[in-house]
């Protein structure tokens, strides 16, 4: 089982995977959002990629702050991406270390989180962790004890609130860090900024530590508008190509392979980036030149039709 798992996320670094064995069988599909392996597949693949068996899976919720989604069932495991408290994990395969394999119902990323950061399904989420980090208190008083630090996204069911703390089953935690699922942050760059200086972390998306398209898709989800994991994905599936970049402005996206970063203005962009080690803020030009330096020029900028912005 170790070698087949190592060899299935050797293909998925190159970003595709032939469907079953056969050369007759051409088709290929993404492994980092299709949750299919040569011995299992989920049970709606089922005539659409070859697996040797096919699984309902069953609906989980995230119950840690954040849960690392990694490449194998081990805990130095390459971090492929983190699920956040409240986030539905439908569970396909489970081994007898305590790891599962399985699918986010957010994005739609594959891959393995510890059984232990799961639990059954709970009351359906009322809000979401708007601000960067909140505490959630044992009692309705922010003299107690913390149980835990939720990061931003986190999503909670709100029973009831007395004062400025709300009332969770997970504990207590200050109304003013919490937004209804309804309303949305209405500036996403503003939104990334709060995360300035914050530790670059390949896979991450708290402010614990964060990746360059972690810190797009969070901040777009605050905003309501659905973003996909990964910077080759978000290239593909958001926002409209520009010509060129003298038109450039707040909000819109820079890729290059491999990376992403957020326009400010029209000379500044902010990015988590391996260079800085951090989320950081530096001049278009500037960074424009740095990144060819190693290698990378620009392979498109995009912008949102209706991008939420002060």
């Amino acid at each position: 089982m170790p070698a087949l798992v190592a060899g299935i996320h050797a293909l998925a670094t190159r970003k595709t995977w032939m469907a079953g064995t056969s050369p007759a069988m051409t088709e290929i599909y993404d492994p980092r959002v299709t949750p299919a392996r040569p011995d299992l597949a989920a049970e709606h693949l089922r005539g659409t990629v070859k697996a040797e068996r096919y699984v309902a899976g069953q609906a989980r919720e995230v119950r840690d702050p954040s849960a690392p989604l990694r490449a194998a069932p081990a805990p130095d495991a390459r971090l492929f991406t983190e699920a956040l408290k409240g986030e539905r994990f439908t569970v396909y395969d489970q081994d007898d270390e305590g790891w599962c394999w399985g699918q986010l119902a957010s994005d739609g990323y594959v891959g393995w989180i510890a059984a232990n950061a799961l639990a059954k399904i709970g009351p359906a989420p009322t809000h979401r962790v708007s601000a960067l980090r909140t505490l959630v208190f044992t009692q309705m008083d922010i003299k107690e004890p913390a149980l835990e630090s939720l990061p931003m996204g986190a999503a909670v069911a709100v029973t009831r609130s007395e004062g400025r703390l709300a009332a969770t089953p997970s504990g207590f935690i200050p109304l003013a860090h919490l937004m209804p699922l309804a309303e949305h942050e209405k500036d996403f760059v503003a939104v990334t900024e709060r995360f300035l200086g914050t530790p670059y972390l390949w896979g991450g998306k708290t402010s614990l530590g964060i990746d360059c398209s972690g810190l797009v898709q969070i901040a777009l989800n605050a905003c309501g508008v659905p973003c996909p994991r990964d910077s080759d994905m978000q290239e593909a599936q958001v926002g409209a190509t520009l010509r060129s970049a003298s038109d450039l402005r707040r909000g819109d996206l820079i890729f290059w392979k491999g990376h992403v970063a957020i326009a400010r203005d029209a000379k500044t962009m902010i990015h988590a980036n391996a260079f800085h080690m951090a989320v950081a803020i530096e001049p278009f030009d500037e960074g424009i030149v740095r990144i060819r330096a190693g290698g990378g020029d620009v392979t498109s900028i995009k912008r949102l039709s209706n991008p939420p912005s002060s």
